[in-house]
């Protein structure tokens, strides 16, 4: 299966990205996202390599139709392709301005947009030349179970270095307080700052 791209509005070129648009032929360091706190991660530690080594940025969104192509075209009524296209590109967007907001990442930096399973699109998205980072987010058994791990996909079939940013400490103290919240149990707000002692 062949990935395609697309660029997102805005997000490469002179369209306020901080750094004008990437060179042809110099060194990038593509990074999945996908809007997750993983992801963000992933793309900060990116934006930092770039910055590092003179390398651009190359910030990769993976999408495909729900529950996948083949239900996709079997679909009675399905949602133009373009339109899923378009919220991938929000997506993307959106999960730029989390983490970097209005100034970007200070890099040379392109956005795009593949049509394909993520691991795929990923490895393609990549050169031998370039760093790939990735983000490893907490799963539990089964997902690990159901669904395949990204990074490990990465780390098997890429051409290139892969550099693997696991989940920050935070996001499971983040889940647990999520869980309590969900689950209407008591909170002490005297918790989340007490230090271990």
């Amino acid at each position: 299966m062949r990935a395609t791209g697309a660029g997102v509005g805005g997000a490469s070129g002179a369209g306020g990205d901080g750094g004008g648009r990437p060179d042809a032929g110099r060194r990038r360091v593509v990074v999945g996202v996908s809007g997750s706190p993983g992801s963000l991660a992933a793309l900060h530690r990116a934006a930092y390599e770039a910055r590092r080594s003179g390398a651009d940025l190359l910030a990769v969104l993976a999408w495909e139709p729900p529950g996948g192509t083949y239900a996709y075209r079997r679909a009675v009524c399905p949602l133009p392709l373009e339109d899923l296209r378009q919220d991938a590109g929000r997506r993307l967007l959106d999960a730029l301005g989390s983490a970097f907001g209005p100034d970007g990442p200070e890099v040379p930096f392109q956005a795009v947009v593949v049509q394909g399973a993520t691991g795929p699109a990923l490895v393609e998205s990549a050169g031998e030349d370039d760093l790939l980072v990735v983000g490893t987010g907490g799963r539990s058994p089964l997902r690990r179970a159901l669904l395949p791990s990204v990074a490990r996909y990465c780390v098997a079939h890429a051409d290139c270095p892969v550099l693997a940013v696991p989940p920050s400490p935070l996001v499971s103290d983040l889940a647990a307080v999520q869980r309590r919240i969900g689950l209407h149990l008591p909170l002490d707000a005297r918790e989340l700052t007490a230090d271990s002692r």
